[in-house]
């Protein structure tokens, strides 16, 4: 259920973007720093790459296309949730759109999936669980349900067979390039948010609740191995960019879509401990939210950090 007036608002910033944002071409370059924490540059940042680092040529974005399949998977999942919200159809055929240029790419790698950029330098996990959620997603809203949920279903079998999966149920980074095994790359929580947001409409989509069980065990193993006293934490803590100081908003927006599936009070519990620790000890006097939920608040907030720290929020209130 959508507020009406919040629904009023948002109307309005969806028009706006979805028609300036594809006119507005700006040069960017992704590159994997240490621990595979990606950093975004854009041209104000050249030529100051980190040292050592090579610096590639600037890829111009395309509407919502780039030279990143990740980038567009959350473009593809921002334009669903305001079809959710509007109703509007155009934003359900923008994300359409988008899964058919990251479906393209499908099955070029050695390994198999997708590529985490149009450069082919890269197998990692974030572009396949948001080529998975995509799909999930669409098969749930889309005319044509059954190409989407056999394009989830196909990518979610590549997904659980590929070794990105560890052990201990959680999700490294990405593929080793000459092996195609597990890199053991960092366990971030984005990576082990978004399969639990495709797992949950996958199974909404086919009834199985044999996804719902592996979802609940990703969760239960990064739960248990990210939080300090039930704090959730990533790796990069407290220098993690622009990019890695969303991660862990991308965990509980995940957290929350199971849970409102398929409820469990520890995770109840877990989004409640997080919003109630941001609340009081991440948060500045002027009401800015900040990286660290366990505190102490670490200036400057931006707009990364803040509504990262409001997924905790919104999930908390929401469950």
């Amino acid at each position: 259920m959508v507020d009406g007036g919040v629904k009023l608002q948002s109307q309005g910033v969806f028009a706006n973007t979805h028609l300036r944002a594809q006119q507005y071409n700006l040069q960017m370059q992704k590159v994997m720093g240490a621990q595979n924490l990606p950093w975004t540059y854009y041209a104000s940042h050249w030529p100051y790459f980190p040292k050592g680092w090579p610096i590639p040529a600037p890829i111009i974005t395309n509407g919502f296309l780039n030279g990143y399949y990740d980038d567009e998977g959350w473009w593809a999942l921002a334009w669903i949730a305001a079809y959710d919200v509007t109703g509007d159809l155009q934003y359900l055929l923008t994300a359409e759109s988008i899964f058919e240029d990251m479906k393209a790419v499908y099955g070029t790698t050695p390994c198999g999936g997708i590529w985490w950029d149009k450069a082919h330098t890269y197998v990692n996990a974030i572009a396949n669980e948001l080529f998975l959620d995509v799909a999930a997603h669409l098969a749930n809203r889309a005319v044509n349900k059954s190409y989407y949920l056999s394009w989830a279903k196909k990518q979610w079998a590549w997904f659980n067979n590929s070794g990105l999966i560890n052990a201990q149920h959680t999700i490294n980074d990405g593929l080793d390039d000459s092996t195609c095994q597990n890199n053991g790359g960092t366990v971030w929580s984005y990576n082990q948010g978004v399969i639990l947001g495709g797992l949950t409409e996958l199974s909404r989509a086919t009834k199985d609740n044999s996804y719902i069980t592996t979802a609940k065990q990703i969760a239960d193993a990064a739960i248990a191995a990210l939080t300090v006293n039930g704090i959730l934490h990533d790796a990069c803590e407290p220098n993690c960019g622009g990019d890695g100081s969303q991660f862990k908003g991308v965990f509980a927006r995940n957290l929350q879509i199971l849970q409102q599936y398929s409820p469990e009070s520890r995770y109840a519990n877990f989004l409640d401990t997080n919003a109630n620790s941001i609340w009081n000890n991440d948060r500045s006097g002027s009401g800015l939210l900040s990286l660290d939920w366990a505190g102490p608040y670490i200036n400057p907030a931006n707009a990364s950090t803040q509504s990262s720290a409001m997924d905790a929020i919104v999930g908390a209130l929401a469950t």
